[in-house]
Parts: structure tokens; sequence; C-alpha cells
């Protein structure tokens, strides 16, 4: 008996296609129309979900609709054509409001100074 995946990518075909090789269920989508649908799907049968920046931005309602529950967890990430930036500022909003600072711009600071030097 198999045991179903309880993290699902949602996104651009080349992208999610890639969370395959790795067990992740891979839903393929090609407009905003239909990655608003099949989120909704998904949302109630999986514990993750990541979905591609590019299709993010198009949903941030109805991905708020989720951060107010415990399940799924909804997460950007950069698409296999590169990031726009969405993710890492969805999740940097995400970090400030649990923990009250932004220690990820304390992170990027470091980083900023170690390539300078």
């Amino acid at each position: 008996m198999s045991e179903k995946s309880s993290i699902a990518a949602l996104g651009d075909a080349d992208t999610v296609f890639a969370f395959k090789a790795v067990g992740v269920d891979a839903y393929p989508v090609a407009d905003e129309a239909e990655a608003r649908e099949k989120l909704r799907i998904l949302a109630r049968n999986y514990d993750i979900i990541f979905i591609t920046e590019q299709f993010a931005e198009k949903l941030p309602d109805l991905i708020a609709r989720y951060k107010t529950r415990p399940f799924p967890a909804v997460i950007p990430l950069p698409a296999s054509s590169g990031s726009t930036g969405y993710g890492r500022q969805s999740v940097k909003a995400d970090v400030e409001k649990a923990i009250g600072t932004d220690i990820l711009q304390v992170e990027e600071k470091k980083d900023d100074k170690r390539k300078n030097h």
C-alpha cells in the first residue's frame, strides 16, 4: 500500500516536475485561473504546498487565507526561470510577524559585508 505524499508542488511544468524526482507530487498549471482552482483542491489534501512565485504573486488573497490556518503551509519558491523576489519577501514578512523583528535583514547585512571584504 502506498502512502500519499503530504507535499505538493504547483506551478509551471519545468519547475514542478523537478520536484517529482524527489517524491513530491507535481501539479503543473498554465494560468492564474487553473492555479487558483488547483490550489483550492490541494489545500484540502496536502500539508505543504510549494507554489512558484509567478503564480503566488497572482493569488495573494487565496494564499493569505491559508496563512491563518495551521495547514497547509503554502510556500512560494522561484521557478526554473528565476526568482522574482516574492518568495523571500513573503517569508521575511512571516518571520517578522511571528517573532517581532526582521532577522533576515540582519543576515542580509552580514552577507553584504562578507561580499565586500
